[in-house]
């Protein structure tokens, strides 16, 4: 693998593993990468985590805190840190992330919102990729939901600019589990075949109460390689000031 090649994967791995999409509550959320139109409640916070092991020997280790803050309009704030070892090179990047709500979801009533976010490498303070999504999310009835994302990425690395897509579908079977499956990727020119191919997970999360979870994921081509993924990932929430714990309070999923 060339230099070029080799920083097209990193800066890929960097957007996909290190600024994956944050959800709350139902929706796709932590390590998944379709992200829900909802965010939670001003106040809420939460701190997302998980283990990321491909049988390519790629890794990844995120811890991804967050809190929803009203400057002028409810807003969710959050900073995913991500430790990873790509190709057998280890790399540790931030992505702070903002989004917010337009159009609240509801059953059979399509919703909106919109978040921006950018990565960059926390050891040389390199600005590695931007990005802008719009998730859009269709409440087909209190327990199953479709998420749709279209975006934008621009990989600074290499000066190139990607259509980000992405369509996932959550099913809460049980009033503890929630199964989740998605496809998703980047469109455009690359040098890199594995940059553009498209990626899928699914997996079941278990969520005993309002405060934790944990998630069991399976994952194909996450880093843009022909590998398997295994993902163990854990969510805590933490109550409002002087309400219920953080969870969506937009409506079942």
């Amino acid at each position: 693998m060339g230099i070029g090649a080799g920083r097209i994967k990193m800066a890929a791995a960097a957007a996909i593993l290190a600024g994956l999409p944050a959800g709350e509550g139902w929706a796709a959320n932590g390590a998944y990468a379709v992200d829900a139109a909802d965010i939670s409640e001003v106040g809420s916070c939460k701190i997302e985590s998980w283990l990321s092991a491909a049988s390519n020997t790629d890794f990844s280790a995120v811890a991804n805190p967050s809190c929803v803050v009203d400057p002028f309009k409810p807003v969710e704030l959050s900073m995913n840190m991500n430790r990873a070892r790509s190709d057998g090179e280890w790399s540790n990047t931030f992505a702070p992330k903002a989004k917010t709500n337009i159009v609240p979801t509801g059953v059979g009533r399509l919703g909106f919102s919109f978040y921006a976010a950018g990565s960059f490498d926390a050891l040389t303070g390199e600005n590695l990729t931007a990005f802008a999504v719009v998730p859009a999310t269709l409440r087909l009835n209190e327990t199953m939901r479709i998420n749709v994302n279209g975006g934008w990425l621009w990989d600074r690395s290499v000066d190139r600019h990607y259509l980000l897509y992405g369509i996932g579908f959550d099913w809460k079977f049980t009033d503890t589990l929630q199964w989740t499956i998605e496809a998703f990727g980047q469109a455009g020119q690359s040098d890199t075949p594995s940059v553009v191919r498209p990626r899928f997970q699914t997996g079941v999360r278990y969520r005993p109460n309002e405060i934790f979870s944990v998630d069991l994921i399976y994952g194909r081509n996450i880093t843009g390689e022909n590998a398997n993924w295994i993902t163990l990932g854990t969510t805590i929430r933490f109550p409002v000031p002087g309400g219920k714990p953080a969870h969506e309070r937009t409506g079942h999923l």
